[in-house]
């Protein structure tokens, strides 16, 4: 697919709704000086055009006993194993990211689990079994200082 085209003012609403997506449409109409209808509209467009796919709401998983934080490189016995490991990935609750991947893995997840000893668990009864797992290399993450969507 093709990179959309977008004006300024799709921009800087695209800007203010990342910054804070709960923004009221009268507000970001002062900000882009522009009528709240006009707002509507192009939020509309935007989203017939899937670059704004959704809010979401961000939540502090160390705040509800997410301490560990991973990322974990998966080799595959065939890239033609892909689909299924990956479908199997889909069913474990602490895989929370995915990627299809060039280089040194075919995946790479990112985990969020309690403890080490639930990472432990995880690797070995979880991923690990999966038949179609080579390898893995475990990472894990000391801090995540950038967090941030693509600024336009």
């Amino acid at each position: 697919m093709e990179n959309q085209k977008i004006d300024n003012l799709d921009k800087k609403i695209i800007n203010a709704l990342v910054n804070n997506a709960r923004t009221p449409y009268a507000e970001l109409a002062k900000h882009c000086g522009v009528s709240p209808a006009t707002i509507h509209v192009r939020i509309e467009k935007l989203k017939s055009l899937a670059i704004i796919e959704g809010t979401h709401l961000r939540v502090n998983e160390k705040k509800l006993g997410y301490d560990v934080c991973c990322f974990i490189g998966i080799n595959l016995k065939s890239a033609g194993d892909y689909p299924a490991v990956l479908a199997q990935l889909k069913n474990i609750d602490e895989v929370v990211e995915a990627y299809y991947t060039t280089g040194q893995y075919g995946i790479f997840i990112k985990i969020l689990c309690p403890s080490i000893d639930d990472l432990q668990w995880l690797l070995i009864d979880k991923i690990q079994s999966i038949e179609q797992v080579q390898a893995t290399e475990t990472l894990i993450s000391l801090q995540n200082p950038i967090h941030r969507s693509i600024v336009l």
